[in-house]
């Protein structure tokens, strides 16, 4: 989309909103300045509509013009009640006479055609060698790995294994370091705090993007379980100071921490990540986007498109890493959700690996939790015939740098 369109259009809102809150109900019909207003409007979101393929549009500039239209009805009656609704009406037609597939998948836009996304998994092979590992991720397509097994300790360790790893151009997109941070045992509690730290601290050491672990659970029997409490304020707060605490100890200066999103417990909408951004207001802190943790209902799984859509567009900016498989439903009494490998299932693939492809900072998409090298190489190979199919590239190379900061 280009910027001064976009510009243009945010402009014309403000002088439109001004000349509205100026201009009394009564006046509106004959008021110039708000007709201009108005047409200024109209205008500029017409020229964004046509400059975005409504691949960024629709959603704030329809939200406006709909916005306008309501208050529109409310005025006294406008000589020029049918000028402007013919104006809404072309505007929206337009936006909506465009293919489905336009609206929800959002295509990329030509200069996007070519550009890569770094794909990674689980390698099978018995060796410890740093460079033999990262040969055999170079060997199945990959060009992101999970971090190796290794000590914070052992420097000479880290050092070759970041080394291989980059000569090979294989970028570690996560250490995971995945315990509970909430657990009812305080002492068990403070020794997972410590490891989570010690993750963030190997990550920027080794050079991977980031540390990634849930925000925890009040569920006294399960690490990662569900719980009332998971979404209550002292659970947002608890994710706050330890989120806080893990990146001021570390004090990285490339890598990342991020919670991975979760369907019972916070961040479980990108809206709930937002505002965990917001508290934690720490530049290290990212996110971490799994869209299929986050599907919870029929209706998020029938409008996964949406869904996922709306994660890149609330969160784009501070995704670091995200994790790929697909579910599928398998019907039962009651809702039963299964993890697939990518593919075998309902996510709209497409829309991820185009919105995925769109970010200007590039983030690694990492396959997981499928029971073998077989279903990772089905997974594999269909992520790589999507991409051909609507011109994504999985085997670029790309020049990664750390996230964007706010």
């Amino acid at each position: 989309m280009s910027s001064g369109s976009w510009k243009l259009f945010h402009d014309a809102l403000c002088i439109f909103k001004e000349e509205r809150e100026k201009t009394r109900p009564s006046s509106l019909a004959t008021c110039r300045s708000f007709s201009g207003a108005w047409i200024l409007l109209t205008s500029a979101a017409c020229n964004l509509l046509v400059t975005s393929s409504v691949s960024n549009f629709c959603f704030p500039a329809i939200a406006a013009l709909t916005t306008l239209c309501l208050h529109s009805t409310n005025m006294e009656t406008l000589p020029r009640r049918r000028f402007i609704s013919n104006t809404i009406g072309t505007t929206l037609g337009a936006a909506f006479l465009q293919p489905t597939e336009v609206l929800l998948a959002r295509p990329v836009s030509s200069s996007d055609r070519g550009r890569g996304i770094r794909l990674g998994g689980p390698i099978f092979v018995k060796t410890d060698d740093p460079e033999e590992l990262a040969l055999a991720h170079r060997k199945l397509g990959y060009r992101a790995a999970y971090c190796p097994k290794i000590s914070l300790d052992d420097s000479a360790r880290i050092r070759a294994i970041a080394d291989a790893f980059a000569r090979h151009d294989v970028v570690i997109a996560e250490v995971g370091r995945w315990v509970n941070l909430l657990d009812a045992d305080g002492e068990k509690r403070r020794a997972n705090l410590k490891l989570v730290t010690e993750g963030l601290a190997l990550a920027e050491a080794v050079g991977a993007m980031g540390c990634v672990d849930i925000a925890g659970s009040y569920n006294p029997s399960s690490w990662f379980g569900p719980h009332p409490d998971n979404f209550s304020p002292r659970f947002f707060d608890a994710a706050v100071e330890n989120a806080r605490a893990i990146i001021d100890a570390v004090k990285p200066k490339r890598a990342r921490f991020s919670y991975e999103m979760m369907g019972w417990a916070i961040p479980e909408t990108p809206a709930r990540y937002l505002k965990l951004i917001k508290a934690i207001d720490r530049k290290a802190f990212a996110v971490h986007l799994d869209p299929c943790n986050i599907v919870s209902s029929p209706e998020k799984f029938y409008r996964n498109a949406q869904l996922l859509n709306e994660c890149f567009d609330k969160l784009g900016r501070w995704i670091v890493s995200c994790h790929a498989k697909d579910l599928t439903w398998d019907v039962e009494m009651n809702l039963h959700f299964r993890e697939v490998r990518p593919g075998a299932g309902s996510m709209d693939y497409k829309t991820y690996l185009r919105r995925l492809a769109s970010l200007d900072h590039g983030a690694p998409l990492m396959l997981e939790h499928l029971p073998d090298a077989e279903e990772y190489d089905k997974a594999r190979s269909h992520l790589f015939a999507l991409g051909n199919e609507i011109g994504i590239s999985f085997d670029s190379n790309l020049g990664y740098r750390p996230t964007t900061t706010r």
